[in-house]
C-alpha cells in the first residue's frame, strides 16, 4: 500500500494557493510590457474594450474549465478531458503542444530575468543570472507541489500589491489629487476624449486583442493544479469566480489609469507604460521598482510554466503518450524525472535563442505563443461534448457539482471567440508564424499517434476508466 502511494500526487494546495497560481499565471510581463502596445495601437477607449472583451472570453472558458474540473480533478486538466471525449489523437497533440509551450516559455522567463539583472549588475554575465533562477525555480518545484504553491502565493502578492499601489497613487495623480512632476496639469479624462473610440480603425482593435487575449492566458493553471488540491469541489468554484473578477478589476483599472495619463502617440515606444506614468508622478527609482516588480513576475510565470508543463508530461505518461518513466512520482508527491525532463529542454531552448535565434528559437517561440490558446480551444470543445456524453448516460444535472449556465450556449460562445481569436493571429505578421508551426506540430502529433501510440493506448485508456470511476463517483 505504501508503494502505491508514492505513485500518485498529493492534494495538499489549498484554495489561497489555486487562487493565486491562476491569478499570478495572467499577470506577467505581457500585462506590464504589453499594455502599453494595446494602448498605443487601439487607443485610450479600444484598450479598455479590448480587455473587456478578453476578460470576457477569459470568464466563458473559465466556467467550462470549472464544472470539468469539479467533475474530474486530475492533474492532466483539459488534456485529459480532451482526450476523452474529443478523441485521444486530439488529446496526444494539445497535450505536447502545452508541454512544450511551457518549457519554452520558462527558458524565455530565465534569460528575460537575467537580462533585467544587468540593469544592477551591467558587467555580470547573463547566463549566470539564468543558472539561478532555474535552480531556485527548480528547487521549489522539487519540494513538494504545496512548496510550489506557497512560492507562487508570494510571487502573485507582490504583483499584485504592486497593481494596487498603482492604481491609487496613479489615479489620484489623475485626478489632481496629487501633484505631477514638472508642475503639469492633471490630465483628467483628456486623453479619451481627444482621441475618440478607434482612432487605428477596427482592424487595429483585432491585433490588440490578440495581444489582450494572450495576456489573459495562465488562468487555465487552476484546472492543472485541480489534481492537487484539497477539496476541489469547494475550492475550484471559488478560486475561478475569484480569479475572474478581481483579474478583471486589476487590468481595467490599471489600463484607464495607462490611457489616461499617458498620450497614446507616447505609449508602447520603448519602455513599460508603468514606468512612465510612475516617473511623471515624481516617484523615485521608479524604474528600479518596476525592474523588480517585473522580475517577480518573470519568475512567477517562471514557477507555474515549470509546474504546469511537468504536470502534463505526467498526466501524458499516466495514458500511455509519454515514457512510463515520467509518469513516476517520489514520496513528496512530484513526478521528479517529468520535472526533470522538462527543465532540461528548457534548457536547450535557452541554448537555441544563442546558436539558433532565427530559426529553431522563433520556431519554439512561436509554438509557446500558441499552446495556451490551443489549450482553451480544447477547454471549452471538451465541455460541450462532456456535458452530451454526460446528459446521453444517465447522468443528472442536478448531481453535478458545478455547472455553466444557459447551456450550450455560453460555451459554444466562448469556442466561438477562442477560435476567431487563433485564426486572427493571420492578420498579424508578428504572430502568423505561430499558425505555421502549430499546424505543423499538430500534423506531426497525429501522425506519431496513430504509427507509434495507438497500439498501447487501450490498455491505459481501460485503466484511466477504472480510477475515474472509482474516484469520483460520476456517470461519463
Amino acid at each position: 500500500m505504501k508503494a502505491a502511494q508514492t505513485n500518485e500526487l498529493k492534494r495538499s494546495m489549498k484554495a489561497r494557493h489555486l487562487f493565486m497560481i491562476s491569478l499570478g499565471g495572467c499577470i506577467g510581463t505581457g500585462f506590464f510590457l504589453g499594455s502599453g502596445y494595446t494602448i498605443h495601437e487601439a487607443g485610450p477607449v479600444g484598450a479598455i474594450f479590448s480587455y473587456l472583451v478578453g476578460g470576457l472570453i477569459m470568464y466563458l472558458t473559465m466556467l467550462c474549465l470549472g464544472e470539468l474540473s469539479v467533475a474530474m480533478p486530475v492533474s492532466g486538466s483539459f488534456q485529459t478531458y480532451t482526450t476523452k471525449f474529443i478523441g485521444p489523437a486530439t488529446g496526444f497533440s494539445v497535450g505536447w503542444l502545452y508541454w512544450l509551450g511551457w518549457a519554452v516559455t520558462v527558458a524565455l522567463e530565465f534569460l528575460a530575468a537575467g537580462q533585467l539583472m544587468l540593469r544592477w549588475f551591467p558587467e555580470s554575465p547573463v547566463w549566470m543570472w539564468c543558472a539561478i533562477f532555474a535552480l531556485l525555480i527548480f528547487l521549489l518545484n522539487a519540494l513538494s507541489a504545496k512548496a510550489f504553491g506557497e512560492a507562487e502565493f508570494w510571487f502573485s502578492s507582490i504583483k499584485i500589491f504592486a497593481i494596487i499601489l498603482f492604481i491609487l497613487v496613479g489615479g489620484a495623480a489623475m485626478f489632481g489629487f496629487i501633484d505631477i512632476k514638472g508642475g503639469q496639469e492633471a490630465p483628467l479624462l483628456s486623453n479619451y476624449l481627444a482621441e475618440g473610440l478607434f482612432p487605428n480603425g477596427v482592424t487595429a482593435l483585432l491585433i490588440t486583442m490578440i495581444t489582450v487575449n494572450f495576456a489573459f492566458q495562465g488562468t487555465e493553471l487552476i484546472g492543472i493544479a485541480a489534481g492537487e488540491s484539497e477539496n476541489p469541489e469547494k475550492t475550484i468554484p471559488k478560486s475561478i469566480k475569484q480569479t475572474v473578477w478581481r483579474t478583471l478589476f486589476f487590468f481595467i483599472l490599471s489600463v484607464f489609469i495607462l490611457a489616461g495619463m499617458i498620450p497614446m502617440e507616447k505609449a508602447g515606444i520603448v519602455e513599460s507604460p508603468f514606468v512612465v506614468v510612475l516617473d511623471s508622478i515624481g516617484v523615485p527609482y521608479s524604474a528600479d521598482i518596476m525592474n523588480f516588480i517585473i522580475l517577480t513576475a518573470l519568475l512567477s510565470v517562471a514557477n507555474s510554466g515549470l509546474y504546469a508543463a511537468t504536470r502534463m508530461l505526467y498526466s501524458l505518461s499516466r495514458e500511455g503518450m509519454a515514457s512510463p518513466v515520467l509518469g513516476n512520482v517520489n514520496p513528496r508527491g512530484v513526478p521528479m524525472n517529468a520535472l526533470l525532463i522538462t527543465l532540461a529542454i528548457s534548457g536547450l531552448s535557452l541554448l537555441s535563442s544563442v546558436v539558433a535565434a532565427k530559426t529553431v528559437f522563433v520556431w519554439l517561440l512561436s509554438l509557446a505563443g500558441l499552446g495556451a490558446q490551443i489549450g482553451w480551444i480544447a477547454i471549452t470543445a471538451s465541455h460541450l461534448a462532456f456535458r452530451r456524453a454526460y446528459i446521453r448516460q444517465g447522468g443528472k444535472l442536478e448531481h453535478l457539482k458545478f455547472k455553466v449556465p444557459l447551456y450550450p450556449f455560453l460555451p459554444i460562445v466562448a469556442l466561438t471567440a477562442n477560435c476567431i481569436v487563433m485564426v486572427s493571429l493571420a492578420f498579424d505578421p508578428a504572430q502568423r508564424m505561430a499558425l505555421y508551426c502549430g499546424s505543423i506540430f499538430f500534423i506531426s502529433c497525429y501522425l506519431v499517434y496513430y504509427f507509434r501510440i495507438k497500439k498501447n493506448q487501450k490498455l491505459h485508456t481501460i485503466q484511466q476508466e477504472v480510477q475515474l470511476q472509482e474516484g469520483k463517483n460520476i456517470v461519463i
